[in-house]
């Protein structure tokens, strides 16, 4: 399994760090991720979601990381397909794929925000055509022209500028909630990116049927291939487990925003996992207050000293999982403590998970 990096660039009011400094400092985090070793980071895209997410340029943010390391994989988790027209994507992927010597991944989702869609002039009940229309684009971009007719877009012989590196084109992953979504992404053979606010028992259900119905595509999932899934989980490791729970409290305001961005979509879940309605999970989860020891209970964050992070984070590689994308510190804690949180993962967890990267010289 490859660790990676998870960020939402938060900047809430009550730690009183100005969106400068968060910038910055996770630049620095970033910068030394790819000295550790890790395998890659990821950066959203939200918008007008203040204190939660000040990530609404990433691909800005993504170019200045390019220049400060060498190894990291470099991911866009995810592009919102909706509100960015796909020819622009694809122009702005190549020029990151170029910056960062081949390292770009790119993630593609629908959204889920209405005031989004109002705002950016979208119309949600077309998100499944711009997903669809928006990968079937996105795949003939770094070749030469190629026309396009669909439902939203139409054009001719257009010849997309500049080319990636990677070809055909840098790795393609979905951004997935719904029971559908994971299908789908299966059939497309692109990776998937689990959506960040679902328990353990919930993902494990969406790792099977993915691979599942990857597999029942014909093909095997083979080394190389995109055939990958991945998630997302909050984390901390210090030295004392009590010290780290006592810094990781914090997380519950990250985990709470979250939810209060996503609870329409968890909301709709209710009917895709039925089974789980009925065993009463979903209504209390939103209905009450969050609690760490709640997140943990659901296996949603990873908190405390090397030797737990090692048993709690091997297995989800035991269960198949590809990639497990940290939230390290989930915006909630002083970037020094993030700092030292990595280092011990270097050194003394992500050696048991998987073979660490070879660095460029």
């Amino acid at each position: 399994m490859k660790v990676d990096l998870f960020y939402e660039l938060a900047v809430p009011a009550h730690l009183g760090r100005p969106e400068s400094q968060v910038y910055l400092e996770t630049l620095e985090e970033i910068e030394l991720a790819d000295r550790l070793g890790f395998h890659g980071v990821w950066v959203v895209e939200h918008h007008f979601m203040k204190e939660y997410s000040h990530s609404s340029a990433p691909e800005i943010f993504l170019a200045a990381a390019s220049q400060r390391t060498r190894n990291l994989r470099l991911g866009h988790a995810v592009v919102v397909l909706p509100y960015n027209h796909p020819l622009r994507v694809a122009e702005r992927v190549a020029a990151l794929d170029i910056l960062s010597s081949g390292r770009m991944e790119v993630g593609i989702g629908r959204g889920f925000s209405p005031r989004e869609y109002q705002i950016f002039g979208s119309d949600m009940a077309d998100s499944r055509h711009h997903l669809q229309e928006g990968l079937d684009i996105l795949r003939q971009a770094g070749g030469g022209p190629f026309s396009h007719r669909g439902k939203i877009y139409h054009f001719d012989a257009i010849d997309i500028l500049p080319k990636p590196i990677q070809q055909p084109y840098p790795p393609l992953w979905a951004a997935a909630v719904s029971p559908q979504t994971f299908q789908w992404a299966a059939r497309e053979r692109i990776g998937v990116l689990s959506g960040p606010f679902k328990p353990w028992f919930l993902i494990r259900q969406d790792l099977k049927s993915y691979k599942n119905a990857w597999k029942a595509g014909g093909h095997a999932i083979r080394p190389g291939e995109n055939g990958q899934f991945a998630m997302t989980i909050g984390c901390l490791c210090l030295e004392s487990r009590a010290e780290a729970k006592q810094w990781a409290e914090g997380f519950t305001w990250y985990y709470q925003r979250l939810l209060d961005q996503t609870r329409p979509v968890l909301a709709q879940m209710r009917q895709s996992y039925e089974y789980y309605h009925r065993l009463g999970f979903l209504e209390p989860l939103l209905r009450r207050g969050l609690s760490l020891s709640l997140l943990e209970r659901m296996g949603m964050v990873v908190v405390g000293d090397p030797a737990h992070c090692r048993e709690k984070l091997a297995r989800y590689a035991a269960a198949g999982v590809d990639r497990i994308l940290l939230a390290l510190g989930a915006g909630m804690v002083p970037s020094e403590m993030v700092c030292r949180s990595m280092q011990l993962l270097a050194t003394e967890v992500l050696p048991t998970l998987g073979p660490v990267p070879k660095k460029k010289n």
